[in-house]
């Protein structure tokens, strides 16, 4: 792995983090999620910048790392980005409680 997807992961684990103290300063369930847009702006955001950052991961990296879904990632960050309106506050739910702490998890894992 080089410097920088090195740099990246790190980043990544940063946001992944500030997604847990968010769910932490908020609420660590569903309907407070529901109930406070400002929760639902702050952990979207963080996924936004998530995405955004995996496609600055190189192609050796993704193509050798494959275990996690890089591109399903960048998809997440296009949802938040072009159809907020839209975003089902389930699946929101289901990313920042479940894939989100894989991600950190994996992520802190690669890093050297």
């Amino acid at each position: 792995m080089n410097n920088r997807d090195n740099d990246i992961l790190l980043k990544i684990v940063e946001y992944c983090d500030e997604i847990k103290n968010t769910q932490q300063r908020f609420g660590d369930d569903i309907s407070s999620l529901q109930s406070d847009s400002a929760y639902r702006n702050a952990v979207s955001m963080c996924i936004l910048q998530i995405g955004e950052l995996t496609t600055h991961l190189s192609d050796d990296f993704k193509h050798n790392n494959h275990k996690m879904p890089w591109q399903d990632i960048k998809g997440m960050r296009n949802i938040a980005a072009h159809h907020y309106g839209k975003f089902d506050v389930q699946k929101l739910w289901e990313t920042i409680s479940g894939d989100i702490p894989e991600l950190r998890e994996y992520c802190k894992q690669l890093i050297s």
